[in-house]
Formats: structure tokens, C-alpha cells, sequence
């Protein structure tokens, strides 16, 4: 069994093949799954602590739960956990000291709901779900949402733990904003920094469940040290998400600022429709954003996962390191090394 420590780099699974195509600077990895109930339910997410949100998610599509109550409950993991510094609880926070949150959700009607600044609630995705069920809007930002939350019976929580704080002021000496590529994977990233600047990102989740439908969430505490007000990709719709239920779904991490000029999620999306693997479709949104600025592109991370209605997956960043973790019948602790351009 692989497991959260092992990477697969080439395999045969039950029910599905893994298509690697190497070229001159990377490996493409797609898997193929066939178009039975074999390869329902489905999910994915990024980075090595997706794996323990995967399961949780898991538990719901296992028994034959909606993809949106999965990814719900799969990215609340990572929120709660005070160990990790890129999402959500421990967060680290911005050069105020503030640690603010992004999420948002979105189902396979289309509906979807995001918050964008948060303050002081645990769980940003489920305060999203409740903007996109509870009110005619898509977005609320700032106090706005953290007033909406409060109605809606969420607690406010301190969400900045004594270890971040700590690394904040530790940062503070220099006050150098270098954010560290792939610092989310546990097992690429460098020696621990001062001021913990590698850590700094998101976890992005796609579900296909067993009646064939299609969610995701995502969620953050943004990059670490960013000026007060900043929002990235990860609660804008179409960035950082998008889920289109006749084709398929994708989510992003890395600097935000790049999907969002690049409107990356739906451009993967619409590049499947188009005919696009999943791994391909992110490989092309990649390389858009590497083409309208070569120079910069070797200096962040942007990476794509995708998941289409034939339960078939893949991925592709810009920079080598990234991770994503599957579940599925099979196997419930699946992490994949995503292919790169550099």
C-alpha cells in the first residue's frame, strides 16, 4: 500500500492506469480511471495534509453521502489543526498580527459561497456554505462576515496560537516578505526559516460521489505576513474554485495573485470541456501563467489540481514539490507527486 510517506511515480491500480508521458521537462501524471461505478466515489486535495482531510471526507462519500457535505467536512481537518500554519486555527497571521481566513464552496447546481478576511471563526468553509444556502449573495468580506457568522450561531474563537505569534515576531526583526516555494510539503521544504515564512498556503478539495455529482471547498489563511486586507485566489470563484457538474471540477494553490489574473480554475475547467485531460487541462493553465511572465514564473508556485465526471485526475505546477493526496475504494491514503514545468 502506498501510503502518506510514498510518492507514485509509476503504477497499476484496480480499475485504473497510471498514464505517465515524460517530455523534456516533466513528467505528466493522469490517472484513468474507467466509466463504471467503480470509479465513484472520488477526492482529491492538495498537499500532504490533504490526506487526513481526504479521509474525513471519505467517511461521508463512503456512505453515499453529497459531495458537498464531503469536502465540507474534509477541509474542516486541516482548519481545526493548530499545527498547521498555512490554514485556518494557528495560522499565520498578517504583518499586523491579524490572522485573517479565505474560503469558499460550491456544489453541482452551481451554487456557491464564499468569505473573504475573516476574523476569529474556526471554520471559514462552513460560514461560506451558509452564505451561499442562508443568503442571495456570494461573497461577504471583513466584519461583514465575521457579523454573519455571529448570527448564524458561529463562536468567535483567537485563532492566532502562541506559536505563530511567536514566528510573527520573529519576522517582525526584518520584516523580509520572501515566501518560501513549496513550503507546504512537509517533506520538500528547506530548514525551518525564522519567523516560519515557509509555511503559507492553501488546501483546495474536489469530490465526486457516488450518484456521480461534483463539489468543492477551499480554504486558507492566505500567505503568511500580508499586508492587512490582502485576498487571494482561494474564496474567489473561478480562481481558486470552480466546479462545473457536465464536466468536472478544479482548485488552485500557490500565489494567488497569478490564478487570479489568470481566472485559473475555470480555464481548466473549460479547457476539459474542450477535450482536455484533467492533467493536461492543468498543465496548459500553467504554462499561461509561465508565458505572460517567464521571469517571475521562476520565482512562485502555482499549482492546479482537477477531477472530471469520469472520476479521471490529475495535476501540474510550476515548480517541482507539490503533492496531492486521492481517496478513493482502493486506497484512503494516496499521495501523488504532482509533475512541473521546472
Amino acid at each position: 500500500m502506498y501510503t502518506r510517506r510514498k510518492f507514485i511515480n509509476t503504477s497499476v491500480l484496480t480499475g485504473a492506469s497510471l498514464f505517465i508521458a515524460a517530455n523534456s521537462v516533466a513528467e505528466v501524471i493522469s490517472v484513468k480511471s474507467d466509466h463504471s461505478s467503480e470509479s465513484k466515489p472520488v477526492v482529491i486535495s492538495t498537499w500532504d495534509f490533504g490526506i487526513a482531510a481526504n479521509m474525513a471526507a471519505w467517511e461521508v462519500l463512503n456512505n453515499n453521502g453529497r459531495a458537498l457535505d464531503a469536502v465540507e467536512k474534509g477541509v474542516r481537518v486541516p482548519e481545526a489543526d493548530p499545527k498547521n500554519q498555512s490554514v485556518g486555527f494557528g495560522g499565520l497571521p498578517d504583518r499586523d498580527g491579524k490572522v485573517t481566513l479565505d474560503a469558499c464552496i460550491m456544489d453541482e447546481f452551481g451554487n456557491c459561497g464564499s468569505v473573504a478576511g475573516l476574523e476569529q471563526i474556526l471554520h471559514p468553509v462552513s460560514v461560506a456554505r451558509k452564505v451561499m444556502e442562508k443568503t442571495p449573495h456570494v461573497m461577504l468580506v471583513g466584519d461583514g462576515a465575521l457579523q454573519f457568522a455571529l448570527e448564524q450561531g458561529f463562536k468567535k474563537v483567537k485563532l492566532l496560537t502562541s506559536e505563530s505569534e511567536k514566528a510573527w515576531k520573529a519576522w517582525l526583526k526584518k520584516a523580509e516578505y520572501k515566501p518560501i516555494i513549496n513550503s507546504e510539503n512537509k517533506s520538500f521544504r528547506p530548514d525551518k526559516l525564522p519567523g516560519n515564512q515557509y509555511n503559507h498556503d492553501t488546501i483546495g478539495m474536489l469530490a465526486l460521489d457516488s450518484f456521480g455529482n461534483l463539489s468543492g471547498a477551499c480554504t486558507t489563511s492566505g500567505m503568511a505576513y500580508k499586508m492587512h486586507g490582502r485576498v487571494g485566489d482561494s474564496p474567489i470563484i473561478g480562481a481558486g474554485l470552480y466546479i462545473d457538474n457536465e464536466i468536472g471540477g478544479a482548485t488552485a494553490t500557490g500565489v494567488g495573485e497569478e490564478v487570479i489574473r489568470n481566472v485559473g480554475s475555470f480555464l481548466v475547467v473549460e479547457l476539459m470541456r474542450n477535450g482536455y485531460s484533467p492533467a493536461d487541462a492543468c498543465k496548459e493553465a500553467v504554462m499561461r501563467i509561465i508565458k505572460k511572465k517567464p521571469e517571475n514564473a521562476k520565482h512562485i508556485q502555482v499549482s492546479f489540481i482537477a477531477l472530471n465526471k469520469k472520476g479521471e485526475y490529475g495535476s501540474y505546477a510550476i515548480q517541482k514539490g507539490f503533492s496531492f493526496a486521492v481517496c478513493n475504494a482502493e486506497n484512503q491514503e494516496l499521495l501523488l507527486k504532482g509533475n512541473s514545468y521546472y
